[in-house]
């Protein structure tokens, strides 16, 4: 299966907001400047990297077994994504003058996240291929650099727009960021795209396989072999997942199974029970009570 890479091509649908108003990503800039020696970045829960080399090169290692290359070497203007908990150090980094910023990533449902679900653990990304996003770094570096009035604020917002610029170029060249199979894949389908879209923004609503084909325009058959081929599961594993991940955030948040279950469609509170133990292992009780 062939992505959209380019925009007619592409989606005519927003496949971003609605899952990203439920799963937010907050970023949080840490670093500006200079790196000397060797630099750990431990893994946090729930906690992601977004380093950005605008000048020099360096050496990053990870443990093995990570799913990560045991050594890269960055030698050019590059954009290293981590989505998810990974241990890794910079070698010899960048000295004096260079422009190099990072931030933490923190996934709202952490590992639970459906993009942390769906990245690989680390992207390195050569910024020459990333369109669309010099302005926001030159306004991203302007900030990092000397001391201003909301300086911090400003920066943290900024990569929160960088993050969201990396996201729509993941989407439409999976191919060319590694990324095989998953949800980034199914949202760069134009065809898939608009029936995860719809099923992002009413996860309520009585979701049949024939209901999810109408959306994308296929018959049954097409969408079902079309969807396991690029997503890796069945349409009906996924809108389970997709619901278990919301219900977890609003149980989080102090929501009743009740009030739970009504917002996700479901007929009654133990049918929803059900469905929650069998994609989470546990009742949605005993779940919040092992947090």
């Amino acid at each position: 299966m062939q992505a959209a890479p380019n925009a007619p091509d592409s989606p005519s649908v927003d496949r971003l907001s609605s899952l990203l108003e439920r799963f937010r990503v907050h970023a949080h800039l840490f670093h500006a400047g200079v790196l000397c020696g060797v630099t750990h970045f431990a893994a946090q829960p729930g906690r992601g990297f977004l380093h950005v080399l605008r000048r020099g090169d360096m050496v990053v290692t990870h443990r093995a077994r990570s799913g990560a290359p045991r050594k890269l070497k960055v030698d050019e203007p590059t954009l290293l994504f981590y989505p998810r908990p990974l241990e890794h150090d910079f070698h010899n980094a960048p000295g004096d003058g260079a422009d190099f910023i990072c931030a933490t990533l923190d996934f709202d449902g952490g590992l639970m996240h459906p993009l942390v679900q769906a990245l690989p653990p680390m992207l390195a990304l050569p910024l020459a291929q990333v369109d669309g996003i010099e302005q926001t770094l030159a306004l991203l570096f302007a900030e990092a650099s000397r001391v201003r009035c909301g300086q911090r604020l400003l920066a943290d917002r900024l990569f929160d727009v960088l993050m969201l610029q990396l996201l729509r170029w993941l989407l439409d060249h999976p191919d060319e960021a590694g990324i095989q199979e998953g949800l980034l894949t199914g949202l760069s389908h134009p065809k898939l795209a608009r029936a995860l879209t719809r099923v992002h923004e009413c996860p309520g609503q009585a979701w049949s396989l024939e209901a999810m084909a109408h959306e994308a325009g296929m018959s049954r058959s097409a969408f079902a072999a079309e969807f396991k081929s690029a997503l890796g599961t069945t349409p009906a594993d996924y809108l389970l997942r997709w619901r278990v991940s919301i219900a977890q955030e609003m149980l989080r948040s102090g929501a009743s199974v009740k009030k739970v279950s009504d917002a996700l469609g479901y007929a009654s509170a133990s049918a929803f029970s059900r469905a929650f133990a069998q994609m989470a292992g546990a009742s949605p009780r005993g779940w919040l009570g092992s947090l």
